[in-house]
């Protein structure tokens, strides 16, 4: 697999910023990260790949007089995440009733975290090249509007569902179907082999909204953990799939974003009603006026 190594400046540096630059990145493509002395790198499959997008995200960056600046170039072929999908990643616990639990530890987390025999939901994933671990704010924010969720005998869409964390999760509230979608092949795959791991069944399809057109009937629950330029472009097609009485679950963007969302979100006929933050990330979810 060919990828794009990019090499991030700012001014002035830290690690929050270099966090948010790599939050920022992640949204578009990018699946992995390394500091350095003066900078951060990231890695980006080269067909996912948008300098003109990522240019107008670096632009946008939710922080007051911080500039960056990027170069780019072609990286040696390899699975730049290897070594930290070996590594895997501490359990994270959703609202006391859902611990998202790596593969690999699943033998250490039995010794090190006894707590979680007490955790009544226990999703597996393996990550292979895809965003949704349950690691960031927004994966966990859904989750936990997921939980909250009546979802028994519902028909779920899963929009963007990199691991397929989230369809995974809604399968297990008693949804009783889960069609996810991601541009990505990896994730697709990545998706497939989550669902086996954790028993249940999802539909994943590869591509973009487009492959909405290929899909039959409306869903009662729709979520989408993307950023803020991709949920103003699709969200007119999300619509288009919703019944009366749906609701829209939307994450991946900063609380300041909210507002241009939920601009167009008014014009489409949605209203607010919940909001959940978590580390100036934002949680809405809405529904029909």
């Amino acid at each position: 697999m060919k990828y794009i190594q990019v090499k991030f400046t700012a001014a002035p540096d830290g690690q929050d910023v270099r966090d948010i630059i790599a939050a920022l990145a992640g949204e578009i493509g990018f699946d992995s990260f390394t500091d350095d002395s003066d900078g951060l790198v990231g890695y980006c499959q080269e067909d996912l790949f948008n300098e003109e997008i990522l240019t107008e995200t670096m632009q946008n960056l939710p922080i007051a007089d911080v500039k960056v600046s990027f170069i780019s170039s072609q990286a040696e072929d390899k699975n730049w995440n290897e070594d930290w999908e070996k590594a895997g990643f501490e359990p994270i616990i959703v609202d006391e009733r859902c611990a998202i639990v790596c593969k690999n530890m699943v033998e250490e987390v039995a010794l090190t975290y006894p707590q979680l025999e007490t955790i009544p939901m226990k999703i597996f994933i393996d990550a292979q090249q895809a965003f949704g671990t349950g690691t960031h704010e927004t994966t966990q924010m859904i989750v936990s509007v997921l939980l909250n969720q009546d979802l028994k005998d519902k028909r779920v869409l899963d929009c963007g569902c990199g691991t397929g964390i989230l369809g995974i999760v809604a399968t297990k509230c008693g949804a009783k179907e889960a069609v996810c979608y991601d541009i990505d092949e990896w994730s697709v795959r990545n998706a497939e082999h989550n669902a086996e791991l954790n028993g249940v069944e999802l539909d994943v399809l590869e591509g973009d909204k487009r492959v909405l057109s290929h899909v039959s009937g409306v869903f009662n629950v729709i979520f989408a953990n993307i950023n803020r330029n991709i949920i103003l472009d699709d969200i007119d097609d999300f619509v288009s799939v919703m019944t009366t009485d749906s609701k829209i679950i939307l994450s991946g963007f900063y609380e300041q974003d909210a507002d241009v969302i939920l601009q167009k979100a008014n014009e489409l006929g949605l209203r607010e009603c919940q909001r959940l933050l978590n580390h100036g990330w934002c949680c809405l979810v809405l529904e029909r006026v």
